[in-house]
């Protein structure tokens, strides 16, 4: 049996407690996308953490977590993530990591980092994590992949190669200090003394689980409008986002993929940059900002302040629609509680015309919200455990956002815990 944990907004969905939860009844945890450019913040009985690139299920010790084949590899960063949870006393969690994924190199930080600079105002809000530069090399066929660390020949003739086209870039469209093919060349070879103990062939791994009935969960990370193809492109990552592609992130087949769960906030936030139709402003965005997640929104990896908004009922059903939602689950609905009323945006006007559908990026850039307010409850939810005893006026905006969604909402997060959960 898979599963995949999804986000239907920009991130930032409160996916890890979600994942958290689930990898409790689940064998094996996959990432199936992305690197450590985001992050999952779990608070569970050993503290709160910040996941980068490790699953969110790396907190059971009947786990196994792995890294897919679609993950941008960070082998230091993934190393260090590995000895901070030992460290705080969490067992250390079993990981795999699949042969076939590719290598996060030091130099795709620094391009990131010289390109985001180059474009000045015109920067797409990068994480200055190098996942841009990392998935443009995969696609022209100079990335590193793990099985290649260990073919001496392989490794040197690749990296002659990456020299090559890369210090063309640095010398004359940069400027900066030019790749030395030896310290590549030693660079990798700690990343394969690094990794070796991990290395799996994960595709073969996962089909003999499947046989045995085993239960899978695929994580994904950021949300649908982050999406390469079906986001706000190109204010975008680099990787798809959805749960069709954790069938090929993972390396399993897409039918398999029996239940997609996807993680719907109840307001709106992002990070980033991109066309954000319900965003909000000034002290009402400050209220909500500081309310909101667990100790405010502020992004997991960079600590930037999240752009903040009403709930999106025209993005959230994209999002879901996209992502083939089976069921949803809806967090944060505790941030609310101090509001008299609730604005929740139903519908786009472009050019006049009133539109429940959500459009390509260069309609989106003329899109004005349309509102449809609804009474607050005024009071905390945090501590409720049955669905009926949430205020009344609470009960309907979860049933309104439901059917505006079209899709079941089967959990409501009123908390930041592991246990701060509505079963529906």
């Amino acid at each position: 049996m898979v599963r995949a944990i999804v986000g239907a907004n920009w991130g930032d969905e409160g996916k890890g407690k979600i994942t958290d939860m689930l990898a409790k009844e689940s064998d094996i945890i996959i990432r199936f996308q992305g690197g450590s450019n985001a992050g999952h913040t779990i608070i569970n009985h050993y503290g709160k953490f910040a996941l980068h690139l490790l699953p969110s299920g790396v907190f059971y010790e009947h786990t196994t977590s792995i890294i897919g084949n679609g993950v941008a590899l960070n082998i230091p960063y993934l190393m260090k993530e590995l000895d901070s949870l030992v460290e705080r006393g969490v067992p250390k969690p079993r990981i795999l990591v699949s042969d076939r994924a590719q290598l996060l190199m030091p130099y795709h930080v620094l391009f990131d980092t010289y390109e985001e600079a180059r474009l000045a105002g015109k920067s797409f809000g990068s994480t200055k994590s190098g996942i841009a530069p990392f998935y443009s090399d995969k696609y022209a066929k100079i990335g590193i992949q793990v099985s290649e660390l260990f073919d001496e020949d392989v490794i040197k003739e690749k990296i002659s190669r990456i020299c090559e086209t890369k210090n063309v870039l640095l010398e004359h469209l940069y400027h900066k200090p030019l790749l030395v093919p030896e310290e590549l060349l030693e660079t990798c070879h700690q990343y394969r003394d690094m990794i070796a103990p991990y290395v799996c062939d994960v595709s073969a791994y996962l089909h003999e689980a499947l046989k045995e009935g085993k239960t899978i969960l695929l994580e994904g990370q950021l949300g649908s409008l982050k999406d390469t193809d079906h986001g706000i492109y190109p204010m975008v990552t680099s990787s798809s986002t959805l749960a069709a592609y954790g069938a090929i992130g993972a390396g399993i087949p897409p039918y398999e993929i029996k239940d997609i769960i996807t993680v719907v906030k109840a307001y709106s936030s992002a990070v980033g940059a991109g066309e954000f139709v319900s965003e909000i402003f000034g002290d009402e965005a400050d209220e909500l900002r500081r309310r909101g997640g667990d100790g405010g929104e502020f992004g997991a990896t960079t600590g930037r302040p999240r752009r903040m908004g009403w709930f999106d009922a025209v993005a959230t059903r994209y999002g879901c629609r996209i992502q083939g939602a089976t069921e949803v689950a809806f967090t944060v609905l505790d941030v609310l509680g101090y509001l008299d009323e609730i604005p929740v945006c139903i519908g786009y006007e472009i050019d006049g015309q009133v539109t429940r559908d959500f459009p390509a990026t260069v309609k989106l850039k003329k899109a004005k919200p349309v509102y449809t307010v609804l009474p607050g409850w005024k009071c905390d939810i945090r501590g409720i455990k049955s669905y009926e005893e949430l205020p009344e006026n609470c009960r309907k905006y979860i049933e309104f956002v439901e059917k505006e969604i079209g899709v079941p909402i089967t959990m409501v997060s009123n908390g930041p815990g592991r246990d701060d959960i509505i079963m529906r």
